[in-house]
């Protein structure tokens, strides 16, 4: 085993592990949990303006 042999397959992995990042980010299972946690800074925003 080689050191080229060890970074194609530290490449291969990094670029399997991006596109499982991916699926996971534009899955639509995870969409209304991604718009609510968007959401959060402004309803915070919100809260302290009630306050004040």
């Amino acid at each position: 085993m080689d050191i080229n042999f060890i970074r194609e397959a530290i490449t291969v992995v990094s670029f399997v592990v991006f596109i499982g990042i991916l699926a996971w980010a534009y899955s639509p299972a995870n969409r209304e949990r991604f718009e609510q946690d968007a959401r959060l800074p402004f309803e915070e925003d919100a809260k302290m303006e009630e306050r004040s």
